[in-house]
């Protein structure tokens, strides 16, 4: 699986650069986010923009890499398509996860 992670503004924002996380991706979704996360701010993001499905196999990776980062550190979700947005809500995933439009939507406003 393919991740590029990148640390900006005390977050580390984790790109899926693959076009799926199903059953035959989740275990290496799960190994490259244990990678990704293990040292860096305790602020994770992951970015989704590129993933155009997930099936019931890699919500469970995803849940699961939220929950090995542990309660002291934070998995957000950004840049969900159409359909994978849809699968999160449908499973009501979207209520344990804490959903960005896009990376953009992270960046601090100016204000003035």
């Amino acid at each position: 699986m393919d991740l590029q992670s990148i640390h900006r503004n005390d977050m580390n924002i984790i790109t899926v650069s693959e076009a799926r996380i199903d059953a035959a991706a989740a275990i290496g979704f799960k190994d490259a986010m244990r990678i990704a996360t293990a040292q860096g701010p305790d602020h994770v993001v992951l970015d989704l923009s590129n993933v155009a499905f997930v099936d019931s196999s890699g919500l469970g990776a995803i849940v699961a890499a939220m929950k090995q980062l542990g309660s002291d550190r934070r998995l957000d979700l950004a840049g969900l398509t159409a359909d994978v947005s849809k699968v999160f809500r449908l499973t009501r995933m979207d209520t344990v996860f804490v959903i960005h439009d896009d990376i953009l939507d992270l960046e601090p406003r100016a204000t003035g």
